[in-house]
């Protein structure tokens, strides 16, 4: 996570990185009985975060997006569903959660990056999302990655980084009323 975090604070981003996982000691996803159990903690820690950083002096709390990777784009999603605190999301190799669907009660804007030989998150995952937020017509933009699996690297990387960086200048420029 440090990379893209050091390279859009470069750009004038305040940025904060959530460790949801200490909320229930755990070091990673593991199996999906374990995700399952503890997804709503680290959902919970997700919202907290934006509780905090909207609380920041460097922070405009009418700006706050969410970048997340694989499991962290799952939360993003899943909080930027019932937060009208957040404006726009970066979703890596994630996707919103089947059950968020029945609790969803908005959505942001949203930036859907994926690799399309996924082998841990399929693409299958991207398009669902696709499709939601096209009937709930919410602004997005997605790009898929051909031959690309679960993480980017090279050209997919500079590409998905230059993506970011413009999507999340778009939504949450001070320019942007909103």
């Amino acid at each position: 996570m440090s990379d893209p975090a050091r390279d859009l604070a470069g750009y004038g981003f305040a940025i904060f990185v959530p460790h949801y996982f200490e909320r229930t000691g755990t070091q990673y996803a593991g199996d999906k009985q374990t995700i399952f159990r503890n997804f709503p903690a680290w959902g919970k820690t997700v919202w907290d975060t934006v509780g905090f950083v909207c609380q920041q002096p460097e922070v405009d709390k009418e700006r706050v997006g969410l970048l997340g990777f694989s499991l962290g784009a799952y939360l993003a999603l899943s909080v930027a569903s019932v937060d009208t605190r957040i404006k726009a999301v970066v979703e890596f190799f994630g996707g919103l959660p089947r059950e968020m669907k029945f609790f969803m009660r908005r959505l942001c804007p949203v930036l859907i990056l994926h690799g399309e030989s996924d082998p841990v998150v399929p693409v299958s995952e991207a398009y669902d999302l696709e499709k939601e937020l096209q009937c709930r017509d919410i602004p997005y933009e997605m790009k898929i990655y051909p031959q690309a699996g679960h993480g980017f690297t090279g050209e997919a990387w500079q590409d998905a980084s230059k993506r970011t960086l413009a999507f999340l200048t778009k939504h949450l420029s001070p320019e942007r009323s909103i």
